[in-house]
């Protein structure tokens, strides 16, 4: 069976939180032992930074609830 598939929505979007939350470690293992880097000039250390927002703004969209719009009743 297709891993896109398998499952309710509800073990997806426990799997992403993991898969997430192991990424969002991952990158802040990386950038505590990076060495210091120059301010504003090092690519490699915006990049890392840049990932890690884009890594937390994805859990908090996950964590966000969820509006349904419904139509009003005349």
């Amino acid at each position: 069976m297709d891993v896109a598939t398998a499952g309710s929505p509800t073990e997806h979007i426990r799997a992403a939180r993991a898969c997430l939350a192991t990424a969002r470690t991952a990158l802040d293992d990386e950038i505590r032992a990076y060495p210091r880097p120059i301010s504003g000039c090092d690519a490699q250390y915006n990049h890392l930074l840049a990932e890690r927002r884009r890594v937390h703004e994805a859990l908090a969209a996950l964590e966000a609830e969820i509006h349904i719009p419904t139509p009003r009743a005349p």
